[in-house]
């Protein structure tokens, strides 16, 4: 199992950072570490003073495939989640800065907090699904999937394009406006339409 996450899929989230809109999908990859289940707490790490919140609706893809038509990618999932990309900002300007990868900034343990999984019958759409996270209490991100720069067809057409895409992978699909960062207790709640998803605090 591989974590595929993609950045700057949303016009207002590229801008708020002062980053380009992307021309094709930006991605990278985190480890299966990095993933943390069943609304366990995020620890705050040691190594960084900065650590944002994104949201981002996660589309568990279930078959096997290489050079994926975009007409046929819908094939390849059946049910979405709701993740948090936790990014330590001060790490990831430092390795802007010097033109590095990212993955120090991304990639750590616990950094993917992830819900449990919705079948795509019961929500309809995968590009009208509206999604939102709360920090104590307060919304500070929301968007809808028919935001994405690029829809979940084209993301996994093109991701497949360079890397195998097996089954149980992950796919993380980029952040609507509002990131913003934690502090220790923190409560974090992220809901699909209505339905909360995730519920859990930093530590």
């Amino acid at each position: 199992m591989k974590i595929i996450a993609i950045g700057r899929n949303y016009i207002n989230h590229a801008r708020e950072l002062d980053n380009p809109v992307p021309k094709e999908p930006l991605f990278f990859m985190m480890p299966d570490s990095a993933l943390l289940k069943n609304n366990q707490p995020f620890f705050y790490p040691d190594f960084s003073d900065e650590i944002h919140f994104e949201v981002e609706i996660v589309v568990r893809l279930n078959r096997l495939g290489k050079n994926i038509a975009p007409e046929f990618a819908y094939r390849y999932y059946n049910e979405i989640g709701i993740g948090i990309d936790f990014t330590a900002r001060d790490l990831q300007k430092k390795c802007k800065e010097k033109g590095l990868p990212w993955e120090i900034a991304k990639s750590f343990d616990g950094a993917a907090p992830i819900s449990n999984f919705i079948s795509l019958e019961k929500l309809g759409d995968i590009n009208n699904i509206n999604f939102r996270l709360d920090l104590n209490g307060d919304t500070v991100q929301q968007g809808n999937t028919k935001e994405m720069i690029f829809s979940t067809d084209q993301l996994v057409a093109y991701v497949s394009k360079f890397i195998t895409i097996k089954i149980g992978d992950l796919l993380f699909t980029g952040t609507p406006a509002g990131v913003g960062p934690v502090k220790i207790g923190d409560r974090l709640t992220a809901y699909i339409e209505e339905e909360k998803m995730l519920d859990f605090f930093i530590k």
